[in-house]
């Protein structure tokens, strides 16, 4: 199963509110420019770093080496997500900085849109919907500007990346996740060579697995698959090995990093991370994991690796990603307080006492300000993470949940005003509620989510993590979203002063079941399935509720003036209809029951009312709201004396999203 501990950031946060904090925010920010781009389906932002410039020199220090760390591995997932994305960018961005044409005609204006969706979505397919990108501008364009680039631009395997651009059978899906397809033949990512089939990898892996293996390593997770022979092997992501070159950047730059750690138990941790690069053992990225958790007194922290297995649609295979951050140390008291009671939650979930934890082991909570993103978390970026994956390591050593509250931020910020309370909400009194309460209980379902959900339950003795296969990754983040909307309207919120009015959780409630109804079908094709895991996530737990809650019409959709509005008519039942399924998701993924995953899934996350689809997409597109956002990074820059010594870091926030993606190519060209 995909051991998905990290949200899907945009999602969470679909609907734009005016509640007064939010409303101070923006005003205090009125000199900050939020707004980047907009193209195709995507907007792109930039964020603030807020307190950076109250860092120590050391620490200062420290996130320079640490997001140089991050950068250098961007290429790795380009590669990862498919093989050919590499050249095609080389491709690509040739034809864009060399044209001499007029940048003002539709063919140019279509290839522009183009690149930029391939910058967004690191490659060639959708970062959400994994759906091939589809040109709008000519074969013939193309090739007439290819035909005019000077010498050493033009990748030598070019006639087959014109294929690839043009022909949509060629690559058309880059995660496929249809039942009853073969998920490996049938996916164009890079984690397993053309040829191989789900059935040789499904066994390769029951033969390797150990049973009954109480401590086992993430098996698949930092190597590719490839056929020898006839027989399966995997080539390893380490230095000297697959992607080496890149991981040599990275390493040398954590090194640097090391000099500056915060304290003793953070320089162990950036040298065991080393030590998993040089050798690529997953027991060493264990041993890492393990301190990496264990530390909760240094103030910057960071992300970097193989980590999430998204892009595998076998849930094995972890994509390259960094984040490197510290900790807002005000806004941490929220999460801190929810980490403080977290055997109290665990005790008093509606699960079957058998999948509860008996003793809740560090789970440590904070709020964090994102310095960087890279990777898998750029430009699209999670809003909580938590981590490590394994089961078995949190059970032992606990875990770590944070929110990364300047990005929130930054979407509250460039969404205020926009109309869709008023086109979505049914009436004036919910969109009051939301008003008032959206932003601290979405917060509040982000941490509870990451800091609590997802390091909640246990599996039963012998049962296999991924068990759960393709379905592992949306009854994951059921789980972690169920626990979070029970735990909302609990009276405990208010005890432990993280919500001043017991009304206050209908705001989270009203939008989510909005969203999973209706509103993220914004993000679908007119005839397409749901497939990302998050977006089937929150369908099913809606629809779940909607067709258990008929009888005694818990949830409504009324249509007023031609136009469908989701009414909820008891909150308290709706609570209870959360606890049940929770109940009933929590056995599923304790067991391993495969049949009983596959069958909500298939029941409630996957199709869509075409009737009630057309109609989101005709309103939506009357508000011009950006479905997806995403963000350029602010640029650091070392400052040095006259014998090179650093006395200072500056953060510029000046950088575009074409010229940030130019100079990433050029900069950080780490798979030549």
């Amino acid at each position: 199963m995909k051991k998905l501990v990290f949200v899907a950031a945009i999602a969470s946060i679909i609907m734009a509110t005016s509640c007064t904090r939010t409303a101070q925010r923006a005003e205090a920010d009125d000199n900050f420019n939020y707004h980047v781009d907009r193209f195709a389906d995507i907007e792109v932002l930039r964020y603030k770093v807020p307190e950076f410039e109250n860092l120590t020199l050391n620490q200062k220090i420290l996130v320079y080496y640490l997001q140089e760390a991050a950068l250098w591995g961007r290429d790795i997932l380009w590669d990862q997500k498919n093989k050919d994305n590499l050249s095609l960018r080389q491709l690509l961005e040739g034809v864009y900085t060399h044209y001499e044409g007029d940048r003002e005609s539709a063919e140019y204006k279509a290839f522009e849109k183009y690149l930029k969706q391939v910058w967004f979505g690191n490659g060639i397919h959708h970062h959400y919907s994994t759906d091939k990108f589809t040109p709008e501008f000519s074969r013939e364009f193309l090739e007439k500007q290819i035909a005019s680039l000077p010498e050493g631009v033009v990748p030598a395997n070019t006639e087959e990346l014109l294929e690839v651009i043009f022909n949509p059978a060629v690559a058309a899906k880059g995660v496929n996740q249809a039942e009853g397809a073969d998920l490996i033949a049938t996916s164009a990512n890079n984690y397993y060579e053309e040829g191989l089939t789900q059935a040789e990898v499904e066994a390769y892996y029951a033969k390797v697995k150990k049973p009954n293996d109480l401590t086992p390593i993430s098996y698949g997770l930092n190597s590719r698959m490839r056929k020898i022979d006839g027989k399966l092997v995997e080539d390893v992501y380490r230095v000297g090995g697959l992607y080496g070159e890149a991981i040599e950047h990275i390493v040398a730059y954590l090194d640097s990093a090391a000099v500056y750690a915060e304290n003793a138990s953070q320089k162990q941790i950036i040298e065991s991370l080393i030590d998993y690069y040089r050798s690529g053992d997953l027991a060493t990225f264990d041993k890492y994991s393990i301190e990496w958790a264990e530390d909760t007194a240094s103030q910057v922290d960071f992300i970097n690796g193989f980590i999430e297995s998204y892009g595998d649609p076998l849930g094995m295979r972890g994509a390259w990603e960094s984040i490197v951050n510290f900790k807002n140390i005000t806004a941490s008291e929220r999460t801190e307080v929810l980490s403080s009671n977290a055997q109290w939650f665990e005790d008093n979930s509606p699960v079957d006492a058998i999948f509860k934890k008996e003793k809740v082991k560090g789970v440590s909570a904070k709020v964090i300000t994102a310095a960087i993103l890279a990777g898998d978390a750029y430009p699209a970026t999670p809003i909580g993470i938590n981590l490590p994956n394994a089961n078995w390591i949190r059970a032992a050593h606990g875990s770590k949940s944070v929110t990364i509250e300047n990005i929130t931020q930054a979407y509250d910020a460039a969404s205020h005003g926009d109309g869709f309370n008023e086109e979505f909400v049914v009436d004036a009194a919910t969109s009051e509620l939301l008003d008032k309460y959206l932003f601290i209980t979405d917060n509040l379902h982000t941490d509870l989510h990451e800091c609590l959900g997802h390091g909640s339950g246990k599996l039963l003795p012998g049962v296999d993590p991924d068990a759960l296969k393709a379905h592992g990754s949306t009854i994951e983040e059921a789980r972690a979203d169920l626990f979070a909307l029970y735990y909302l309207a609990d009276a405990k919120l208010i005890e432990i002063g993280l919500l001043d009015n017991p009304d206050a959780y209908k705001a989270e409630y009203y939008k989510y079941i909005l969203n999973g109804l209706m509103t993220q079908l914004m993000r679908i094709e007119p005839g397409k399935d749901i497939e990302e895991a998050h977006m089937r996530n929150r369908k099913l737990i809606a629809e779940w509720c909607y067709e258990h809650g008929k009888a005694d019409n818990v949830i409504e959709l009324v249509k007023r003036d031609g136009k469908t509005y989701v009414q909820i008519n008891d909150y308290e039942a709706l609570r209870r209809l959360f606890g049940e399924l929770l109940a009933e998701i929590q056995r599923i993924r304790s067991t391993g029951d495969y049949a009983a995953a596959q069958a909500l899934v298939e029941g409630y996350a996957i199709k869509v009312d075409p009737e009630l689809h057309r109609e989101v997409l005709d309103r939506y597109s009357k508000l011009n709201i950006a479905p997806y956002r995403g963000f350029v990074n602010p640029v650091y820059t070392a400052v040095r004396d006259e014998k090179g010594i650093i006395t200072d870091v500056k953060v510029d926030y000046s950088e575009g999203y074409v010229e940030q993606m130019l100079r990433y190519g050029k900069q950080y060209n780490g798979l030549k």
